[in-house]
């Protein structure tokens, strides 16, 4: 079975807006550099699902 895509909501570490970002259900924990769709800046997701599939997910500078 192929999970869709699920869509969260995070927060640019540089300019603050809201982003909306897609992440893979079928990956317990990943890690991935997207830019911001807003000031095109890198933000390094980070993504954790706990045992309901809920997504954790935090997002920093790449730089941090």
């Amino acid at each position: 079975m192929v999970s869709a895509l699920e869509s969260v909501l995070v927060q640019c570490p540089y300019c603050w807006e809201t982003l909306d970002v897609s992440v893979d259900p079928s990956v317990a924990d990943q890690e991935y550099v997207e830019d911001c769709q807003v000031c095109c800046q890198p933000i390094l997701i980070h993504v954790t699902f706990d045992e309901t599939l809920t997504p954790h997910v935090e997002a920093r500078a790449e730089n941090e």
